[in-house]
């Protein structure tokens, strides 16, 4: 072969292992660049995973502001777990007389906790806010310790509440991060759910001939698809503040912005954003296999991952012991999985045909 030959050969040769480089590095599939900076116009912003409890998004998270009716959102929650939804709340001078936007309840006027509820969170009503702690808590401050009670039940660290209200007082203030752990918490509740997500709600009136008739102040509902939540705020001091949420593909996501000019428009961006670069990623099915053992998993395991982060989710098989009475009915341990080498999730696990599998 020529010298001439010889150098066309090679060069055929270093192009086919070019183009085979250039193929393995584009198969689809492949990770891709991390998320797009996501920023808004908000002092304080914060984006959650409803499902998991994972913070997708956080600017200055751990920051105490003033968050006018976002309060309402522990209220309303608070009033749920401690009350009954069929009591019957009387109207007191105190309700009566609170400033502040209001479903303009008169003074000794009847009214179910559950319709006080809808009231409060849909036209986020100061007066509802009040009655409902006074019959809840036995009174105003009384309802105010089941308030913190719960931030430090549901670990929200930088939080102190001084009213169910939200009105503007020293030393209530809370976080973008703990109001999208808060949120999180409280959506997981159906009856809570239900009423952040309702447009329009008829209560009836007791005095007068017509119902109380409610449009919910959150826009969201109608301008963002699967919108599902959660309540507006505002006061002087505190100025504009949202937490709204939204379900897209069986995933939720709750967005949080204090003191932001622009939170509509910022709200539907750190959704799209969020549903965009963390979407809900299958880890485990009920019913697999535990690879090298002769167990399956009792529970689904779905966590939301950024593309990159897919590799970089492990797990580790727990055993426990045969004397405990878990063991006796059936479980054999628990498959515990970690993303970046932190704790994210764990499942039961099982003997294949075991009949507790069918009520997991």
């Amino acid at each position: 072969m020529n010298s001439e030959k010889r150098s066309r050969l090679m060069r055929l040769i270093a192009l086919l292992i070019i183009m085979s480089f250039m193929s393995w590095t584009i198969v689809p599939g492949s990770a891709t660049a991390a998320p797009s900076p996501l920023g808004t116009k908000a002092r304080a912003s914060a984006l959650i995973d409803v499902q998991s409890g994972r913070l997708l998004y956080s600017h200055e998270g751990d920051t105490p502001m003033r968050i006018a009716s976002l309060t309402k959102i522990m209220t309303a929650i608070v009033a749920i777990e401690h009350g009954n939804m069929n009591d019957m709340v009387k109207t007191s001078k105190r309700a009566f007389g609170r400033e502040g936007s209001s479903i303009y309840l008169r003074l000794g006027e009847e009214m179910s906790l559950s319709n006080l509820l809808y009231g409060l969170m849909l036209r986020s009503g100061n007066d509802a806010a009040t009655a409902i702690a006074e019959h809840v808590g036995g009174s105003e401050e009384g309802f105010v310790l089941l308030m913190n009670q719960k931030a430090e039940e549901i670990g929200l660290a930088h939080s102190q509440f001084r009213n169910p209200h939200g009105l503007d007082e020293e030393g209530h203030y809370s976080t973008a991060n703990d109001l999208a752990k808060l949120t999180a918490y409280a959506l997981r509740n159906e009856a809570f759910a239900e009423i952040v997500k309702t447009r329009e709600k008829r209560a009836p009136n007791p005095i007068d001939s017509w119902d109380y008739r409610w449009q919910n102040k959150n826009k969201m509902l109608s301008m963002y698809d699967g919108a599902d939540g959660v309540k507006t705020g505002y006061t002087k001091k505190a100025f504009r503040c949202l937490v709204s949420s939204a379900t897209r593909e069986g995933q939720q996501l709750a967005a949080v912005t204090i003191n932001d000019g622009d939170d509509w428009a910022d709200h539907r961006h750190m959704l799209d954003w969020g549903f965009k670069h963390y979407p809900m990623v299958s880890i485990i099915e009920k019913g697999n296999d535990i690879a090298g053992y002769p167990y399956v998993a009792a529970q689904r395991f779905h966590y939301p991952l950024e593309s990159d982060e897919h590799n970089a989710v492990h797990s580790k098989l727990q055993l426990i012991d045969a004397a405990t009475t878990a063991y006796a009915l059936g479980e054999r341990g628990r498959l515990a999985f970690y993303l970046n080498g932190q704790p994210i999730g764990a499942v039961p696990i099982y003997e294949p045909g075991n009949p507790r599998l069918g009520s997991q």
